[in-house]
């Protein structure tokens, strides 16, 4: 009965291109905005005194909502529920993307929300050379030039300010930038990995989302366990059910966060998603900057310009260079797929 609401729901969307497209920008933009505030309110903000410092467990309440609706989609869409790929590909992907989950969260106990949004913005670095070392690929002049701007915005943005976390020593930040780092260095890895070892492999999204997912999962809660924080983990929340109701609903907006991602690629291509989540990551400094208080430099500003610009310029490019937003769609390259499906689940984890 829901289902068949829900698909009545979705046709009438679909009849209208611009409702349809604004259902998609607003779903992508309104999921993942609120992931991101909810992101800094659990690993900045106290909750009644005491700071949350389990970011395992995040990890972990985001993987089981991500696997419990990535399984409820394949019943839904009465396919398989079995494995396609062996067991151990999914297991190497998921260890990357969990380390690479968990110095995200890490990170934003030594830096600000600006710098770890606008750091995940040179994904695309790592992602090229990860691309020339394991798949052979081969990136024009315009490519590195694009990814020499971000890298100087951000260079600009961290010497030109204060960018440590508000409740993180003096000399943390370093170590944060350091997480970060890391962050983008397995980030890119994973989607790169991604790409050559499920090649080969007749399967859907949902199939590879589930499985990688449940691995990151068993993988989170071994790490909790082996690092003697499960169960202080478990009485925090207990403590403090405002910062379970918190992880639970940045787990939820990060899940259909991606259901509108997957969606919106799937229907208008690659294109239009890297411009919906280049405004989201511009309009998610904007609001931390608001909301948690942190004042940017001149010099903050202009490295944040340079950055998005940067950004844009590679996005209207490619609309120049593709004739339709169907030729796109075909064309679009695997990594930016699989970033759609890491950011949030996987980012951006969106």
């Amino acid at each position: 009965m829901l289902l068949d609401l829900f698909d009545q729901l979705m046709q009438r969307i679909k009849a209208n291109d611009k409702v349809h497209v604004s259902f998609c920008v607003s779903g992508i933009i309104g999921c993942l905005v609120v992931y991101g505030i909810l992101q800094e309110r659990i690993m900045q903000e106290p909750f009644e005194g005491e700071q949350f410092k389990y970011s395992l467990l995040l990890v972990l309440c985001n993987r089981l909502v991500t696997v419990l609706v990535a399984g409820g989609m394949l019943v839904a869409g009465g396919q398989d529920l079995a494995p396609v790929a062996p067991p151990q590909a999914y297991a190497a992907v998921s260890v990357s993307n969990v380390v690479a989950t968990f110095c995200q969260y890490e990170a934003l106990k030594h830096v600000s929300f600006p710098v770890q949004t606008l750091g995940k913005c040179a994904k695309m670095i790592p992602v090229m050379i990860w691309g020339t070392v394991i798949m052979r690929k081969r990136y024009n002049t315009k490519d590195y030039g694009v990814a020499a701007l971000v890298t100087l915005g951000c260079s600009v943005f961290i010497m030109t300010g204060d960018v440590t976390s508000k409740h993180a020593g003096s000399n943390s930040s370093m170590f944060g930038v350091m997480l970060m780092v890391g962050y983008l260095a397995f980030d890119g890895f994973t989607s790169t990995f991604q790409d050559k070892l499920f090649k080969g492999y007749q399967m859907t999204i949902f199939n590879q989302i589930m499985y990688v997912q449940a691995f990151s999962a068993g993988f989170s809660t071994l790490g909790l366990i082996s690092a003697g924080q499960f169960g202080d983990a478990i009485s925090f929340v207990m403590r403090h059910p405002s910062a379970l109701g918190s992880i639970l609903t940045l787990s939820a907006a990060a899940t259909i966060g991606q259901l509108f991602i997957s969606h919106t690629i799937k229907t208008y291509g690659a294109l239009l998603f890297a411009t919906v989540m280049t405004t989201r990551q511009f309009i998610s400094i904007l609001l931390s900057c608001i909301l948690f208080a942190h004042p940017l430099s001149m010099g903050q500003w202009v490295g944040t310009v340079t950055v998005f610009g940067a950004l844009y310029y590679k996005t209207l490019s490619k609309k120049v260079e593709a004739p339709s937003a169907e030729s796109s769609a075909k064309t679009a390259p695997d990594a930016e797929a699989g970033e759609a499906e890491k950011a949030p689940l996987v980012d951006n984890q969106k």
